[in-house]
């Protein structure tokens, strides 16, 4: 019944449109939700829009499979029950809704709730127009619906994991619902790619039919080599490359920003002259094309943010330095492969063989070659193991941890916002934890000397045999 497709949508008579997610209904577009899409279009990610929409088109479901709850506080508190349960009975295994949701995790369904809760929290503030308290409002159907369990959730808070009203009664506050929390677990071990096979990934793992994939190998040393977000590189320019002048044999690689960051020092205007601007202008002017944040198809590639160098790009930190070496004889040799294809797009990172030539090279497609580079060296592809893009950031951040560098210029090289994000990167694993515990145990040997080592010691009355 409720369909998210890609619609370009057009504010205002000038020539700017967006293209955004929407969610269609036996009445058309849904609008408070596009309404609130263009409302956050500046600060938050198609990424983000995808699970709201998600968590929308849910609730749209559930009310629909319920179309006899008239109470709103039960509505919202049974909503929030079955994204824990799920909806199949447990004696039969039937679902007669029909909406056939498995139980959530406790993280997944906090997620859906925030969503909701944000989106009915700005829905109540700029729309005040629903029909409970307009009778004009001549919204459509599941508009009306919408902006209705907006208003009843603004006047009661009743919604899992929020305070109700101060006014609310004590009846009200019998249908308060608390949100289900997983029990607190270490992480584990930080996924980070195997130090002792990088080499090997980048000379055998890249390399079929006698042929070497310049271009993931150039992705992957900045992942591995000087730690960027996988999405990173795929918004790379080729001016954003050359020999550092401070060591001509390192390359300096500098990321900027998708759209604040400074167009090409190259750009001219129609007479020649230095023009200057944001990546977006020049995109925009010199090719008609948007940021790969704004795409919502195969070209699509995410930017979290974090701390820039300066306005507004992130230099690759290098470590170890010599991965900054490797990367400028592979860049030089990819420039070959480059020179000899039409683009229509400035991006560094291109299609060569595939069609269409020239076309920007997705992530998809270096997540595929990079399992495939995995494969071909033994490695199975798993999140768990490191094996995946991701891991080579975590390996990044490992490395820098030990070697001793500080926390301040770890959050520095790894562009991170504060000190607490590298955390996760950063983390002993398994293996760590109990060399220490060891070296521990060892000392503490050390410092009574005469003490027989816990391997000679026998519990009394206890004998083993061979």
């Amino acid at each position: 019944m409720f369909v998210t497709v890609k619609a370009r949508i057009h504010t205002d008579w000038t020539g700017v449109y967006a293209e955004l997610p929407v969610v269609l209904t036996p009445a058309g577009i849904l609008e408070p939700l596009l309404d609130y899409y263009l409302f956050r279009s500046h600060d938050r990610s198609l990424a983000w829009m995808t699970k709201v929409t998600r968590s929308v088109r849910m609730f749209l479901e559930y009310l629909q499979s319920n179309p006899a709850e008239r109470d709103t506080h039960r509505l919202f508190q049974n909503f929030a029950q079955r994204l824990y349960t799920g909806t199949f009975d447990r004696a039969t295994g039937l679902d007669p809704s029909g909406l056939c949701w498995a139980p959530r995790s406790p993280r997944d369904a906090s997620h859906i709730i925030t969503h909701l809760s944000d989106f009915f929290d700005w829905l109540g503030e700029v729309r005040p127009e629903t029909a409970a308290v307009n009778p004009r409002y001549a919204g459509g159907a599941f508009d009306r619906q919408t902006d209705e369990a907006a208003y009843q959730y603004r006047r009661s808070k009743a919604f899992l994991g929020h305070i109700w009203a101060a006014n609310s009664s004590s009846a009200q506050a019998a249908y308060r619902v608390r949100s289900r929390r997983a029990p607190n677990v270490e992480k584990g071990d930080p996924p980070a790619f195997p130090e002792e096979r990088f080499e090997e990934l980048l000379l055998k793992g890249f390399c079929a039919g006698g042929r070497y994939d310049y271009r993931s190998m150039l992705i992957t040393l900045l992942l591995h080599g000087a730690g960027f977000r996988e999405s990173e590189p795929f918004h790379l320019f080729i001016p954003d490359v050359f020999p550092d002048p401070a060591n001509l044999k390192q390359a300096k690689v500098l990321i900027h920003h998708p759209s604040y960051g400074s167009a090409p020092a190259d750009w001219r205007d129609k007479l020649g002259r230095p023009r200057r601007g944001s990546r977006a202008e020049y995109l925009a002017h010199q090719f008609g094309l948007v940021p790969r944040t704004d795409l919502m198809d195969r070209r699509h590639a995410g930017w979290k943010g974090g701390t820039h160098d300066a306005a507004y790009y992130k230099q690759a930190y290098w470590f170890l330095p010599e991965y900054g070496e490797w990367f400028l004889q592979l860049w030089h040799r990819y420039l070959e492969q480059v020179a000899r294809v039409e683009r229509g797009h400035p991006f560094a990172f291109i299609n060569l063989n595939r069609e269409p030539v020239g076309a920007m090279y997705t992530l998809t497609q270096y997540n595929k070659a990079h399992a495939a580079a995995c494969e071909r060296i033994g490695l199975t592809v798993s999140k768990a193991l490191g094996t995946t893009p991701h891991g080579h950031r975590h390996a990044y951040g490992r490395r820098l941890r030990n070697a001793g560098i500080d926390k301040t210029l770890i959050r520095r090289f790894m562009h991170h916002a504060s000190l607490e994000s590298q955390e996760v990167y950063t983390q002993a694993n398994t293996r760590e934890a109990l060399a220490a515990l060891e070296a521990a145990a060892q000392r503490l040997r050390d410092r009574h000397t005469g003490t027989p080592s816990a391997s000679g010691l026998l519990l009394p009355g206890i004998e083993l045999n061979d």
